[in-house]
């Protein structure tokens, strides 16, 4: 099997030589081109043809996320964003990369070698499977739901990973103010779920924010587990939802977990819950969804057709965990009619 062809786009000249030595340790990638700026870049796409790029946010001559706008709809690539403690990461998500990691503020060549060891390989091993044309910038618009149950029993559980912050938003967007309390966990570095939140807040109807131990779950408002070394659990306290967010060992590979939230959820809630799988690699969530769906939760799991990468929702599908498969602009919808049996 060829390994995974990788166009690094890097300014700093240090940098870029040390992504490129540590790159091409892993048998399984091969950097075969390098370059410093957008119109370098786009000579590299068209003489190497690479399967992944790496692409640093801050550019010289064009930004980074100008350049995706201009190059997505002609070349659709993968690309992995390496950015800074910078809201413009979600710019270049909304732009058409697949995902990000966060740029390493490094003090020894051990910590390089271990944040691509650790991150950046994976996220480039998991783009070389992402299908770029499942990538839907402009959504239409859906028909205003309405929720015909009422009370502050019902809750809305959701997990995703790769290519899930514009997944979770063209969801989010579709609920109005009457839907249940939404508790979410998207995997995300730290620092940045915080920034995701107020971006979400600013762009739906419903209240979005970053969870904090106690917050309670109530409509209209939706909590996003922060990203990091801990875990966001459901717990129901002398009548009413609340979240608790604590410090755990990482599950499935990751913590925030979905599996830790969706098992909460199906302890805390039973049949008063739905669940929803988005895309997403690797099988987090799966498990936890069965579960919800085994204590008589209603469940809803992304379609192949809409995935960036079709496996947190296969995975689940597999397991029987997944009650209705929906397009992802179908899920909003789903969603609204399975509350209004409940």
């Amino acid at each position: 099997m060829r390994p995974i062809r990788v166009l690094v786009v890097e300014d700093s000249i240090v940098f870029r030589e040390l992504l490129v030595q540590n790159l091409n340790r892993d048998p399984a990638v091969q950097v075969v081109a390098t370059a410093r700026d957008p119109f370098e870049a786009r000579d590299a796409i068209l003489a190497y043809k690479p399967d992944v790029m790496t692409l640093d946010v801050e550019l010289p001559r064009m930004s980074g996320i100008e350049f995706l706008r201009k190059l997505i709809p002609q070349y659709p690539l993968p690309v992995i964003v390496i950015s800074a403690l910078s809201d413009k990461v979600f710019d270049a998500l909304n732009a058409g990369a697949v995902d990000f990691v966060a740029k390493p503020a490094v003090s020894s060549r051990a910590q390089l070698q271990d944040f691509i060891r650790n991150e950046l390989l994976v996220k480039i091993k998991i783009a070389s499977t992402a299908k770029i044309g499942n990538i839907k910038r402009t959504v239409m618009e859906q028909e205003q739901q309405s929720l015909s149950v009422k009370g502050n029993n019902l809750v809305v559980a959701i997990g995703a990973s790769t290519g899930g912050t514009e997944a979770i938003f063209s969801v989010v967007k579709d609920y109005g103010t009457d839907i249940p309390g939404i508790v979410i966990v998207q995997h995300m570095p730290q620092g940045f779920t915080g920034m995701y939140a107020k971006r979400l807040n600013d762009q739906c109807r419903v209240q979005v924010k970053e969870a904090q131990t106690g917050d309670r779950v109530l409509p209209g408002h939706v909590l996003i587990a922060p990203g990091g070394d801990m875990h966001m659990h459901l717990v129901k306290v002398n009548g009413a939802y609340q979240v608790e967010v604590k410090k755990g060992p990482k599950v499935n590979g990751h913590c925030p977990s979905v599996d830790v939230l969706f098992e909460s959820v199906a302890k805390a809630a039973g049949p008063h819950a739905v669940g929803i799988i988005l895309t997403g690699m690797g099988g987090d969530g799966a498990k936890g969804l069965l579960a919800m769906r085994k204590a008589g939760a209603r469940t809803i799991g992304q379609d192949e057709s809409t995935c960036i990468v079709y496996g947190m929702p296969k995975v689940a599908y597999d397991l029987g965990a997944v009650e209705y498969q929906e397009k992802l602009t179908d899920i909003a919808g789903r969603t609204y009619a399975l509350l209004n049996k409940m």
